[in-house]
């Protein structure tokens, strides 16, 4: 009998943000203060793994993914050890040392701004992952763009990430993907041919643009109908269940049976906002505990947005995100985003 599949495996970037509280972010060549700086989780698998364990999900949890033989990749271990993170398809290496972000905050918005030093992910292959070792019921594989030997192009037009991606899905996960907002031209070659792989294909306006090619954005506003439309061009070119797009105002989704949800985001006053750092991946945690769950897709995006507005009050990526009740409180409490146009 094949045993029912549970749980969430996330692989891909573990990294250390080391956040800088900052007055202002400077133009070149001037000067800035840091008012105060802290060091967190930082990464796609790592950031929603933790932010699952914190909203107390009720379904096993494991990593996978490459960190320095050094402190800080050992402090990466323990910390999942300690949030009941299994950490068996975690590995080490001598080679190089545990990927880092210093995260510049400005303290009037929260608007942040990332300088990233690569480390052991650049080593990161296929080789570090087992799947066929998991009973896990989704992959989690992000960020695509910063994965190292995965975003290998290969003369076929597939890449690490896709073969990857694929063989998951035969071995029966559900998969997931979020990419970085990488400021290039990469996004055709490297993340168009993983999405025939993916179940729910999870990004922001930005990065939406980019790979859709369509505009998500005019002079900083959210262009509703640029929204709608990249997501049903994602649809187009093969994401098997849901292409979900978050942005400050809220997240909308859409699906190839022609369903398309919106939903706001709770209305956290400026000044209580310490930080936008980890708001996406506290988005992807709600969302995919949804997903795991069966729920209804308006269900799972509303948890999706509290916990991204949870993890608003602190600066860094996880610490503010709470339990799922108290998330979902922060909601009752702030209320909605009620609409946004959607062409």
């Amino acid at each position: 009998m094949k045993s029912v599949r549970t749980g969430i495996l996330a692989g891909g970037n573990w990294i250390i943000d080391h956040v800088k509280i900052i007055d202002k972010y400077p133009v070149q060549d001037s000067f800035a203060l840091i008012l105060d700086e802290t060091s967190s989780n930082g990464g796609s698998p790592y950031n929603l793994l933790k932010n699952l364990s914190k909203m107390g999900c009720p379904f096993p949890l494991a990593g996978a993914g490459l960190v320095g033989d050094d402190a800080e990749g050992q402090s990466i271990l323990n910390d999942c050890k300690s949030h009941g993170i299994d950490v068996s398809q975690m590995h080490l290496t001598k080679q190089a040392h545990t990927s880092y972000t210093d995260v510049m905050t400005e303290n009037r918005t929260g608007r942040r701004t990332f300088f990233h030093q690569q480390g052991a992910n650049v080593l990161l292959d296929k080789i570090h992952f087992r799947l066929e070792q998991s009973n896990a019921k989704i992959f989690h594989l992000a960020y695509l763009l910063l994965l190292g030997k995965l975003d290998t192009v290969y003369e076929d037009g597939s890449t690490g990430a896709s073969r990857l991606l694929k063989k998951a899905l035969h071995l029966g996960f559900k998969t997931s993907v979020d990419t970085v907002s990488e400021n290039g031209d990469r996004f055709e070659t490297i993340v168009i041919p993983a999405l025939p792989w993916v179940n729910y294909l999870i990004i922001n306006e930005y990065e939406a643009e980019k790979i859709s090619g369509i505009r998500t954005c005019d002079a900083g506003k959210i262009n509703p109908s640029g929204i709608r439309s990249a997501a049903k061009k994602l649809v187009g070119k093969g994401v098997r269940d849901w292409v979900i797009i978050h942005f400050p105002e809220g997240a909308f989704a859409c699906n190839r049976e022609g369903q398309e949800v919106f939903q706001g985001s709770v209305r956290i006053p400026p000044e209580k906002i310490k930080g936008t750092a980890g708001a996406g991946d506290a988005f992807a945690a709600g969302v995919l505990w949804g997903m795991h769950e069966e729920w209804q897709i308006r269900k799972s995006l509303h948890l999706g947005v509290c916990a991204a507005a949870a993890s608003l009050f602190h600066s860094t990526c996880s610490e503010g995100v709470q339990e799922m009740k108290k998330c979902l409180d922060i909601g009752e409490a702030f209320g909605f985003i009620q609409s946004i146009e959607t062409g």
